[in-house]
């Protein structure tokens, strides 16, 4: 059996949750776990783009693919959308942990109360309720959890104006490294990565104030700041380490986090 053949068996049979999956990472994971075999639950806002991930992939495997309505800041709304996924698809393997906004980048003190809860509420909040009410499912025969995170607030703090998200990343790499060794009994791993810059939408989620420009310390790279590639990885890219986290081929890796920029926060 060749190795291609081998990886299209890889989610045979198995249920994965991913967040954000109408679009970027979130949806590529998607993608490449269901070609591979997995049945899965999108969480996401249900809009176009959505609704698109989920004909994409129900196109290639009639059925594998179900989106949910789901906020992941929101605990019932959580809830509900992990034990509709199990009751359709009859158990749970993997989580895919990956929704999250940029929000409002500023100076400290220009931040509002609202704008930091509004990041920590989607960002850990929704990281920590996902997986909250999935381990009850994961428990029964073990899985995988894998968590989006950051280089920013992990590797590298020059993002100015992001402390709110930046403190969001460092917290999730902290929750899943505490969550590895709570659950490995029940053979569950928990594992984060650290994507840089990746060529995705969350822009859209990004709201910048006008008075960013007094913090900004001017840093520029003449040949550019991926030292790997000509620009920002791909969604595909980051897709692949999650495909592999969330398979039986990493079955002896829990606790990790897996920086995946091209060397870029080594540069900067």
């Amino acid at each position: 059996m060749s190795q291609e053949q081998m990886n299209r068996q890889r989610f045979e049979g198995k249920t994965v949750i991913v967040t954000g999956a109408g679009s970027g990472i979130g949806k590529a994971a998607a993608i490449k776990m269901a070609s591979e075999g997995a049945n899965v639950a999108l969480f996401d806002l249900l809009n176009d783009r959505t609704s698109e991930t989920e004909a994409e992939i129900n196109a290639i495997r009639p059925g594998a693919a179900r989106a949910f309505d789901v906020d992941t800041s929101d605990a019932a709304r959580v809830e509900k959308g992990v034990l509709e996924t199990v009751e359709l698809f009859g158990s749970l393997d993997v989580v895919f942990a990956n929704a999250g906004i940029n929000g409002v980048v500023a100076p400290i003190e220009e931040l509002t109360l609202e704008d930091w809860q509004q990041t920590m509420d989607v960002n850990l909040n929704g990281t920590f309720l996902t997986v909250k009410y999935a381990i009850p499912h994961l428990k029964k025969q073990g899985g995988s959890i894998i968590i989006t995170s950051s280089i920013n607030g992990n590797r590298r703090f020059s993002s100015f104006g992001m402390t709110a998200y930046s403190t969001t990343k460092a917290g999730q790499v902290g929750f899943a490294k505490m969550a590895a060794l709570e659950l490995a009994k029940y053979k569950i791993r928990v594992n984060v990565i650290c994507p840089g810059a990746i060529a995705t939408n969350i822009d859209q989620s990004t709201h910048k104030k006008d008075e960013l420009k007094e913090i900004v310390i001017p840093v520029e790279f003449p040949e550019g700041s991926q030292p790997l590639a000509e620009g920002p990885g791909t969604t595909e890219n980051v897709a692949d380490l999650v495909a592999f986290l969330g398979s039986a081929e990493s079955c002896h890796i829990t606790g990790a986090q897996i920086i995946i920029d091209g060397a870029e926060s080594l540069l900067c």
